[in-house]
């Protein structure tokens, strides 16, 4: 394993002074492929501090959450590049599906020596990672926390229409002209279009932020299959087919203005789940994580307390 010292990628007043000095990154062998993870260590430990390992969404890496880790600064946070995505190679062997991301958990954790008193927290498509992992792994983390959660089926309701071109979208890159198709997945006139869509603060340095996060890190993906194959996987799954199984405690954090993952979504799935709660931050959408990483945190720590190891 190979440890090295990493800085945040944006130097601007959205991330604090002693972030940097929290971070170390490093990258490990699981299963043929290499996968990079970023460690946050707390800056004092305490008798609250927990681990939490963070799985990101679709598209996305380690940087979108850091926002969140930045907020929590008493805490262990394990963030690792999802396989296919960012720094972390494509799986050698098999589909990137849901059940494949959940055998990646098992084996990063206990390549890391993780136990079941760790929290696992899980944004949008890594909601759905997180909570099928712990449906099919009861008692291996404890308790969940999901971040703009995908409640519903992603191909039914008022938003299947949207989600059925985006799955003509990503197929028709995947069977182009290799060239042709990576420009056409990483065209930023498309990256730019989604972050404005998703992004509903009124300020406009935050807005430029996350709009030079997006264009920074959404096209950092290993190939066009395996981008095809997480796709598929993020609209083919849900958390609220699995929620009757997730006995553990269950936080969940939605956006009143998300578009994506849509609030009365998420007070359904709220009443599934047998130990769950559900907590709204107005004013914001699918991006939690980069708008209101206070409240967020807030909520976590909150919960967390609630719920000691």
């Amino acid at each position: 394993m190979k440890t090295t010292a990493h800085q945040p990628s944006d130097a601007q007043s959205y991330f604090s002074a002693g972030l940097a000095a929290r971070t170390q990154a490093a990258e490990i062998e699981l299963n043929g492929s290499s996968v990079a993870y970023w460690t946050y260590e707390p800056v004092q430990a305490t008798a609250d501090t927990r681990t939490i390992l963070v799985i990101h969404g679709f598209r996305g890496d380690h940087h979108g959450l850091l926002r969140v880790a930045d907020q929590l600064p008493e805490m262990r946070i394990i963030m690792p590049d999802l396989p296919g995505f960012g720094s972390s190679a494509a799986f050698a062997e098999g589909k990137h599906s849901v059940e494949q991301y959940g055998a990646f958990i098992s084996a990063f954790m206990a390549a890391l020596g993780l136990g079941p008193d760790t929290v696992l927290l899980g944004h949008s498509f890594g909601s759905i990672i997180a909570a099928h992992f712990v449906a099919a792994h009861p008692g291996t983390v404890t308790p969940l926390i999901l971040i703009n959660p995908i409640a519903t089926p992603a191909l039914e309701g008022p938003k299947g229409i949207m989600t059925k071109l985006a799955v003509l979208y990503y197929r028709l890159a995947a069977r182009l002209p290799r060239m042709l198709g990576l420009a056409l997945l990483r065209s930023s006139l498309i990256v730019r279009v989604m972050s404005e869509a998703m992004a509903k603060t009124a300020d406009k340095d935050l807005r430029r932020f996350i709009h030079g996060q997006h264009n920074s890190y959404f096209s950092a993906f290993a190939n066009r299959d395996s981008l095809l194959e997480s796709f598929t996987a993020s609209v083919s799954g849900h958390v609220a087919e699995v929620a009757g199984k997730l006995t553990l405690p269950v936080l969940l954090v939605a956006g009143e203005k998300d578009e994506i993952a849509t609030l009365p979504d998420q007070r359904h799935l709220a009443t599934l789940l047998p130990d769950g709660v559900l907590k709204v931050i107005p004013g914001v959408g699918h991006l939690i994580h980069y708008e209101t990483p206070g409240p967020a945190a807030g909520f976590i720590r909150s919960f967390l307390k609630d719920h000691p190891a």
